[in-house]
């Protein structure tokens, strides 16, 4: 196991194999996120542990983890195993279908997520995971508008990309999906003209506060947050904010969503940041960690409150694949994995040793604050 974790030996290299894949790609694939004819993509020929190896058999250390999801590394043994074994045994089955493994996979989800988020209805990935938590949101609350921060992403399909916060939403955004988007507090470059955290927070706050009342709160169904953004630039609420915010939920009726697709399942040295912040949020989305993206799954968690609104009422909702055998053995595996091996107790001593703190504490960085009182926002480039 140890030689597999650590990278092992190299593969075979298959050269023309690796051409062959090279050029049926160009020929066929078509990449998300990309122009196409500007492409020049790597082949990837194998991986373990945490590297990969390109068509030519050079090795690289995997430091994004693919797209901040292979939590536990590429080819885990265990893990592997595990789908190995659901395929022997059942490869897939409708969803209205009890399945061993889906069953266990949400009992171990749920006894890692805050508070009492006990029911997961499970997806195919994170934009999904997102696109189900909203539509629980306004079935539960009768309303309509979502808030989103700025600097935000939840995901590519078209209620999520209109929720996320950055340019990649403007070649979607048609301003009819209830989207209406907010300044969260951003250390670095703020809008509030803060010179500490504690007056970053505080007006933060106070922006979304007034924000809620001039949209209306009777016609907001939920706001959602990622408990810490990822790829606007993994920045940290400032203390008390995401308390703030559950409180300006409670005060209002709004749902709060925690988006954790990125960083759940021990990212941040617990198993949902949203836990170093004592937030208990009333949906959680994951996906990613969940099964290090051995198999697509996503996710949402979902309180009490609003599970019991489709007690007796129809979740207009589902999908083929939810909560796939293959994908549920593989969550399983992972989870058990991180468990056995203290992998999120390592996640935190990392932390701790680079920052000085003790293992436990809520993570905190240096923020360099910007001496200028107005922020510089020129357009994509200061994203």
């Amino acid at each position: 196991m140890t030689s597999t974790i650590d990278g092992g030996a190299p593969p075979q290299l298959d050269a023309e194999g690796a051409q062959r894949a090279y050029d049926l790609d160009r020929r066929h694939v078509f990449h998300s996120w990309s122009a196409q004819d500007l492409l020049d993509p790597m082949v990837i020929s194998a991986a373990s542990g945490s590297y990969v190896w390109d068509g030519n058999g050079k090795k690289y250390l995997d430091f994004s983890s693919q797209l901040v999801n292979t939590n536990i590394g590429h080819q885990h043994p265990a893990v592997v195993a595990a789908i190995a074994e659901q395929a022997a045994k059942l490869c897939t089955i409708a969803p209205s279908y009890v399945n061993d493994a889906r069953s266990e996979a949400a009992r171990l989800i749920s006894e890692r997520t805050p508070g009492e988020l006990n029911k997961i209805f499970f997806t195919n990935g994170g934009a999904d995971a997102n696109e189900h938590a909203v539509r629980m949101a306004r079935l539960h609350t009768g309303r309509q508008k979502v808030l989103s921060a700025y600097r935000s992403y939840h995901g590519g399909t078209q209620l999520a990309v209109n929720l996320t916060g950055d340019p990649r939403r403007w070649a979607s955004d048609s301003a009819s999906t209830g989207a209406v988007h907010f300044f969260p507090p951003y250390l670095y470059r703020t809008a509030f003209h803060s010179t500490t955290e504690e007056e970053e927070s505080s007006r933060a706050l106070e922006h979304l506060e007034q924000l809620i009342a001039y949209e209306g709160p009777a016609t907001i169904a939920a706001i959602i947050l990622e408990s810490i953004p990822g790829t606007a630039g993994i920045y940290l609420p400032p203390p008390g904010y995401l308390q703030g915010v559950r409180e300006l939920c409670d005060r209002y009726g709004i749902i709060f969503i925690a988006d954790e697709v990125m960083s759940g399942f021990g990212r941040t040295g617990k198993w949902f940041a949203v836990e170093h912040f004592d937030v208990v949020p009333d949906l959680l989305t994951f996906a990613k960690g969940v099964n290090s993206g051995y198999v697509p799954m996503g996710g949402v968690a979902i309180s009490p409150e609003i599970a019991a609104t489709f007690g007796t009422r129809v979740y207009p909702g589902g999908l083929t694949y939810s909560g796939h055998p293959l994908a549920a053995a593989a969550a399983i595996a992972t989870i058990n994995a991180m468990e056995d091996e203290g992998m999120v107790e390592h996640a935190a001593e990392l932390a701790a040793r680079s920052s000085g703190r003790r293992s436990g504490d809520s993570p905190t960085v240096t923020r360099p604050w910007a001496k200028s009182a107005a922020p510089e926002c020129s357009g994509p480039s200061n994203w």
